[in-house]
């Protein structure tokens, strides 16, 4: 379990020293600071950044609501006020408090406190444990999007790195890909339908159960029947693609001026 570190802040020594007693109870509690007037409180709350302020409110200086004032709404940690005065307690649940200790308090009415604000706590770690994992996988997302971009393909013993944008077309040979560029074609270990997950989807169109095509490279596409296309490539290479995969090639091919009669 996280710890929830936490800044105590009181002008008065006994009354001060009783929470952080109190608070030794607590395996959950890491107690970073004590503070005896605002100024103190500010420094270290600017400082520390702690999740959890015993916060009292009438102090020599400046309130305790001067104190989450000047710090500033960016780096507010949650907040048990401390006070003798009643006329606070609601004011102080505008101002990111969790609860709320009227003095003269006793032990119970301490646990129940801090006990709301450790569920309030972790409720936010867990809802900010929650935004991280959603950005991650909007951040892969975006790399899915982007696609894989380049090959590292291994012939005898030398690495060369293909860059995927090359690539006119790719043919499945069982556990392998062929992959057909310019000049010449390389083997890559790995299946089509693995590595079609890897490949920015709009740049690719499958044409078959075994070819992928570059897009690009496309130079014309022929119905030749039967559900069935002949697809020409800007180097000449003619493949034709399975019925399986009219409509697909159809939707991709409708808003260019590539189908041929």
């Amino acid at each position: 379990m996280k710890k929830i570190r936490t800044i105590v802040v009181d002008d008065e020594p006994l009354a001060r020293a009783r929470i952080v007693h109190l608070l030794q109870q607590f395996e959950y509690i890491q107690l970073i600071g004590e503070c005896k007037n605002g100024k103190e409180a500010l420094d270290k709350i600017q400082q520390y950044q702690p999740d959890l302020v015993f916060l009292d409110v009438q102090m020599p200086d400046f309130s305790g609501f001067d104190v989450l004032t000047k710090a500033g709404k960016g780096i507010l940690p949650f907040i048990i006020f401390v006070t003798a005065y009643d006329q606070y307690a609601l004011k102080a649940f505008g101002v990111h408090a969790v609860d709320y200790l009227l003095k003269p308090y006793d032990d119970e009415r301490f646990t129940i406190a801090l006990e709301h604000a450790k569920k309030q706590i972790y409720l936010k770690e867990n809802a900010l444990l929650h935004q991280k994992m959603v950005q991650l996988l909007e951040d892969h997302k975006a790399k899915t999007v982007q696609g894989l971009t380049h090959f590292e393909i291994k012939e005898k013993g030398k690495a060369t790195l293909l860059n995927v944008a090359d690539t006119y077309y790719f043919e499945s040979h069982g556990n392998y890909v062929k992959i057909h560029q310019r000049e010449k074609s390389f083997l890559y270990r790995q299946t089509l339908a693995a590595l079609r997950e890897q490949l920015n989807q709009d740049q690719f169109l499958q044409i078959h159960r075994s070819i992928l095509i570059n897009r690009h490279f496309i130079q014309s596409a022929k119905y030749i029947g039967n559900n069935q296309y002949l697809v020409r490539l800007k180097n000449e290479t003619e493949l034709t693609s399975s019925r399986g995969y009219r409509e697909e090639i159809y939707a991709y091919l409708e808003d260019k001026d590539l189908r041929s009669q």
